[in-house]
C-alpha cells in the first residue's frame, strides 16, 4: 500500500504532514507534479516529474495506483477514477472519497461547475485552515492505522 500525491496544488502543510507520516510509519509516498519538487531525503519519499499539460499528473497517478492505495487530491474526477480502480482518495481538507460517496461528490462538483460557468455562482472554496489541516491529519491517521493492520494480518498486502 502506498500514498500518491497530486502535488502541484497540494498545500505545503499537507506535504509536510505526509513526509512525517511516511517516515514514522514506513509508508511509501510518491508526489506527482509537473514541476520539480524539493522533498526530504528518505527511502519512503519519492517525487515523479511529469510533462506539463492538462491532466498529465492525474493520468500518471491513475495508471500507477493499485487497489488499497491512497491518493491525496482535491480533484474530484481524479478521486472518482482512483476509487474505480480500488483505491481511496483523500482531499487536503480531510474528506475521504470512497465507493460510498464519490459518485455523489462528482455529481455535485459537476453541478457547481455548470452553475459557475453560467455565472450563477462566483468565488471558490474558502481559505485552507487549521481545522482543514486537523481533519486531514485525522483521516490520514485512520487510513494508516487500517492499512498497517491489514498488512500485519496479510504480509503480502
Amino acid at each position: 500500500m502506498q500514498i500518491w500525491v497530486d502535488a502541484d496544488a497540494c498545500p505545503g502543510e499537507i506535504k509536510e504532514l505526509l513526509y512525517r507520516a511516511a517516515k514514522r510509519t514506513q509508508t511509501k509516498v510518491t508526489l506527482v507534479a509537473n514541476q520539480a519538487l524539493r522533498t526530504p531525503r528518505s527511502e519512503y519519499i519519492d517525487s515523479l516529474l511529469v510533462p506539463s499539460g492538462m491532466n498529465v499528473a492525474d493520468r500518471r497517478i491513475v495508471e500507477s495506483v493499485q487497489p488499497g492505495d491512497l491518493v491525496i487530491t482535491a480533484d474530484i474526477p481524479l478521486a472518482a477514477e482512483v476509487v474505480a480502480r480500488g483505491g481511496q482518495a483523500l482531499n487536503p481538507r480531510g474528506e475521504l472519497y470512497s465507493e460510498a460517496n464519490v459518485g455523489e461528490r462528482l455529481a455535485v462538483r459537476n453541478l457547481v461547475d455548470e452553475l459557475r460557468g453560467g455565472g450563477q455562482i462566483t468565488g471558490g472554496p474558502s481559505n485552507f485552515s487549521a481545522k482543514d489541516r486537523q481533519a486531514f491529519a485525522n483521516q490520514l491517521d485512520r487510513w494508516l492505522t487500517a492499512t498497517k493492520g491489514r498488512a500485519e494480518i496479510n504480509p503480502r498486502a
